[in-house]
């Protein structure tokens, strides 16, 4: 839960360079480094290769900042559910006096003759 809030509170900035259409470095929260190619062009004179070629793009996204909610944001569906969800979690938890016996309502089977004799098989 603690990884949840913090994952959604944290704003997030992904910076990508490009070199030829293909990405060339990927970086979390911090600047892509170049391919090394930009003082290569700086040197050429076509000035349409070089801005074709290399290409920086960022983006960001940014984190909550207020994370307090209340029992009047929430609709009457969500209120519902949550008060029926915790009133049955709760009673999971309620200590039982007497364990239930599930067959104490059947009598045991008549026995008509005692096969263990009839087998002739005896524990020892």
């Amino acid at each position: 839960m603690a990884l949840l809030v913090l994952a959604s509170t944290v704003s997030w900035t992904v910076d990508k360079h490009f070199c030829m259409g293909r990405v060339m470095d990927i970086s979390f929260f911090a600047h892509a480094e170049d391919c090394g190619m930009k003082a290569g062009l700086a040197l050429m004179e076509n000035e349409d290769l070089r801005k074709s070629c290399c290409e920086d793009e960022s983006f960001t996204m940014q984190g909550q900042d207020e994370l307090n909610l209340s029992w009047s944001d929430l609709d009457l569906e969500h209120q519902l559910f949550l008060v029926a969800f915790t009133k049955s979690y709760v009673e999971l938890f309620v200590p039982l006096d007497e364990l239930p016996v599930p067959h104490e309502q059947y009598p045991p089977p008549k026995l008509v003759k005692d096969i263990q004799i009839l087998d002739q098989v005896f524990l020892i």
